[in-house]
Order: C-alpha cells, then sequence, then structure tokens
C-alpha cells in the first residue's frame, strides 16, 4: 500500500464513488488505516440521508449500534454515542431510553461524521471508470462542480482498487412513470414527500400507492393533518395485507453476516426464488407505525361516524391518466377478486420503493472485463468484489448493489460495519478489523462437515439417524 500523504501523480489505493451510509462507513474505518490512500466522490454538495423521509417522528428500523462502525469497532471516533458525547447529548440520551433513534438524528449524526472526514469530495460527478492494462491501474474520470459559477472542471484519478455505492434510486411503476416525470402534475415519489407536503394536503382527495413502511408513514402523516371528517385519503398497494415487518430476533438472524454467507453459497436459480420470499423481512410495515395508524383512526370514531379513508390492499395501478389541471384518474385492478375499477383523484404519492441504481453506464468501460450470471448482472463473489477478468489485477468492491447474490441484507444498515471491514480486510491483506466466526444461533443449512457444536459438549460417538428422519 501506498503511504499517506500521496506523492503528486501517484495511483490511489482505493477510489470510492458515492458517499452515502455505506461508503460513508467505509470511509470512517479507512480513515484511522495509514496505509490505505483512499478517497471519495459524489456529486452532491453535502451528505444527505433521505431528506424527504425525515419526518417527525419516523425512526430507524434498526437499533443505534447499527451506526457506522460499533459493530466491528466500538472504540472507533465515529460511533453514535461519540457524536452524542461530542454534542453534549449522551446524559439526555441515555435518560431517553432509545434503541432506535429517529431517522432525523441518524442523518444528523452521518453528517457529523461526513463534516469531519478529510477523503470526501462532495461537488464531484464520476463519469466513467475504466481498466488501464498497460499500467495495470483504473481510471476514473470525474468532473468537480463549482455550485457558484457553474463550472465544470475534469480531473482523472489512477487507483489500485474501486468501491462503488451509488446507493439506490427512486421507483415509478411504468404506468405512473408519464405523470410523475410531468412536473405540473401532483404525482410525487415518496423520496420527495417533505419538499410536497404542504401541496399535497392542500390537495381535496389524496391517494397513497404502496403498503410498505414508507407508505404507512406517509399515510400517518397525512391522516393527522387532515380534518376529521374531512380526511379524504385513499391508501392502496399490491400486498394482499397491510403486512407486518418481521422483527422477531430469530427471523432478524437474516441480517447477519451468516445469513450472507450461506445465501451467496446457493445456486443462482435459488437465490432468485428465495429473495421474493423474503419480503416481509425488509418491506412489511413496523408494528408501533400500523398501530399508530390505528389508534388515529379509532380516534376518530368517537364522535360517531367513520373517517372518510379507504384503506385497500391487493390492489394495483394498471393504468392512469389526468382528466384535468388538478384531477387524476387511476384505474384499479384487485388482484384477488380480479375485479376492476377506477379512482378520481386529486394527488398521488408514490410510496414505491427504491430499486438498486444499474451499473452499466458507469462501468461501460469495464464491461469487456465484467462476468456475468445468467440474468446477465454482474457476478459479485464472497468478499464484494465484482467478479473480473483475471487479467486485471484490482479489485472493484460494491456497496448495496449485490441483493441477488447477498440476500435482503445488502441495502440493511445493520451490516454496513461488517461489509466494509471485510472490504478493507481484502484490500490490505491483512486483518486491521477481526471480524467474528460466528453471528447468528440459527444454523442455515445443513454442514457438510461435522456439526458445530461447542467442544465440551461434543459427544464421543454421534449415531447416524435413519432416512427420511
Amino acid at each position: 500500500m501506498t503511504p499517506t500523504p500521496q506523492q503528486p501523480g501517484a495511483p490511489r489505493d482505493l477510489v470510492g464513488i458515492g458517499i452515502g451510509p455505506f461508503n460513508l462507513s467505509l470511509a470512517a474505518l479507512a480513515e484511522p488505516l495509514t496505509a490505505v490512500d483512499a478517497v471519495f466522490y459524489d456529486q452532491r454538495p453535502a451528505f444527505r440521508w433521505h431528506p424527504g423521509l425525515l419526518l417527525d417522528g419516523a425512526r430507524v428500523q434498526v437499533p443505534f449500534l447499527a451506526d457506522l462502525v460499533s459493530l466491528v469497532d466500538p472504540a472507533s471516533p465515529w460511533t453514535f454515542l461519540n457524536h452524542l458525547r461530542a454534542r453534549e447529548r449522551l446524559f439526555p440520551f441515555y435518560f431517553a431510553e432509545r434503541f432506535h433513534i429517529e431517522r432525523a438524528e441518524y442523518d444528523a449524526y452521518c453528517r457529523w461524521v461526513a463534516g469531519r472526514l478529510p477523503a470526501l469530495r462532495f461537488h464531484h460527478r464520476v463519469d466513467a471508470v475504466r481498466w488501464n492494462p498497460a499500467r495495470a491501474l483504473f481510471e476514473v474520470d470525474h468532473t468537480r462542480l463549482d455550485a457558484g459559477t457553474g463550472a465544470e472542471v475534469p480531473g482523472r484519478t489512477h487507483t489500485r482498487n474501486v468501491v462503488l455505492g451509488i446507493g439506490t434510486e427512486p421507483y415509478v411503476p411504468d404506468a405512473l412513470r408519464p405523470l410523475a416525470d410531468d412536473p405540473t402534475v401532483p404525482v410525487i415519489h415518496s423520496a420527495d414527500y417533505l419538499g410536497h407536503r404542504d401541496t399535497l394536503l392542500a390537495a381535496g382527495h389524496i391517494t397513497v400507492v404502496g403498503t410498505g413502511q414508507s407508505g404507512a408513514e406517509i399515510f400517518l402523516d397525512l391522516l393527522r393533518h387532515r380534518p376529521a371528517g374531512r380526511e379524504r385519503l385513499h391508501w392502496i398497494g399490491r400486498t394482499e395485507a397491510f403486512a407486518p415487518m418481521e422483527y422477531s430476533k430469530l427471523g432478524l438472524e437474516h441480517f447477519t453476516p451468516d445469513h450472507t454467507r450461506y445465501f451467496h453459497a446457493l445456486p443462482e436459480g435459488v437465490r432468485d426464488r428465495l429473495v421474493p420470499a423474503q419480503w416481509q423481512l425488509h418491506k412489511g410495515i413496523d408494528a408501533d407505525t400500523s398501530a399508530a395508524i390505528h389508534d388515529e383512526l379509532y380516534r376518530r370514531t368517537l364522535d360517531g361516524g367513520w373517517p372518510d379513508a379507504v384503506l385497500t390492499p391487493g390492489v394495483r395501478v394498471r393504468t392512469a391518466g389526468r382528466l384535468t389541471a388538478t384531477r387524476i384518474e387511476l384505474h384499479l385492478e384487485h388482484t384477488r377478486q380480479n375485479t376492476r375499477g377506477r379512482l378520481t383523484t386529486d394527488a398521488v404519492v408514490l410510496a414505491t420503493g427504491h430499486r438498486e441504481r444499474p451499473l452499466d453506464r458507469l462501468l461501460a468501460g469495464l464491461d469487456p472485463y465484467m462476468r456475468r450470471d445468467h440474468r446477465e448482472r454482474p457476478r459479485v463473489d464472497e468478499r464484494f468484489r465484482l467478479v473480473l477478468d483475471p487479467c486485471v489485477t484490482g479489485s472493484v468492491y460494491v456497496q448495496n448493489a449485490e441483493t441477488h447474490t447477498h440476500g435482503v441484507g445488502a441495502p440493511d444498515l445493520g451490516l454496513a460495519a461488517w461489509r466494509s471491514a471485510t472490504i478493507l480486510n481484502d484490500l490490505t491483506g491483512r486483518n486491521p478489523y477481526p471480524l467474528p466466526a460466528r453471528t447468528a444461533f440459527t444454523t442455515f443449512g445443513l454442514a457438510s462437515g461435522q456439526p458445530r457444536v461447542p467442544s465440551a459438549r461434543r459427544h464421543r460417538t454421534l449415531t447416524p439417524l435413519a432416512d427420511g428422519i
């Protein structure tokens, strides 16, 4: 590794593309490693985490220990608890007894870390990544953006390794895309909700599409801000119920390194069938949010009558169109009844989730070297590296672009520090962050070797069970 400070023109050890929570975690864990010369680029002016969804009271769905570093280095200066200490908020947090913090607080914590890491370069858009076989280095082309003058300054960085943390992008169903792309039509993705909330609240009738956590939080927020008896809200989604998120202790072990390793070792076809089947692990509704919605609806029945709110699961939007400047018509289909209907509304909030940003445009220069699976997706090995032609001596790591190879834990904040540490351990060829061999009580799959029983409790002999038992 090249020692810091970097010599002019010398290649970096690592270039990070994107500065979301995952690459911020990697940057924080890389910061004390003096042998790693790293730089991270992001085109945004500063760090922000889902600003359109920082609703009052909305909480992160993982405990505060799932910060950027604690689960691999609790002594790091970049822990959430150290952030509280630096802000003189540690005692109030202690008395608040909060295991799950608010989203706005997590965002403030990440911005605190981002403002103190020297390796971060905001206002830098990465345009292309290529492999230079003559120099045995990656070339990362970027453009420095000057917000004040609008000037764009091109640049190029050579590096031995790259890590992609470009995150996800809002998903808009095809049926609603023409309306969502028209700025004059009040069809808003949930990612932009707070910026349009006043306009939405002024609408006569509002429809929320999507029955996951974001849809639930937005429906609850709208409900609380509409007058009793005149709520005029409709909440629909494709799932068959307003289903609770799986949050049992053993269920949460699907978000451990143990399950990640198990999932990665499964055949491709099995992995593809398993991911959609596990939707309730991460796409359901938090029980507290569900209870708050019911409580608010119930409160509005105290004087007699029912709130003017319709909640219908099992419904998909087939097509949509604009009736007038302020009226939208949704053509609906109930997936179980096989019935169809129309809904006229004044505004739509699409709580339809996010999808991984495609890598093809950014990595077009690496396409001849990339190895793909049967569905033309990039192959990712167990250490989060794209599988490239052996002639490429460097590594391209990915963060939150590997659900198809590593499972539902890929976008989970609870695995951020472990994945970052895995990448840095591989990058350095050493072990700066020792990682646990076992992280779950659940044993996922049948081991090919001896049963994993602690030696003190192992029987001298094991009697084989009869076939079929």
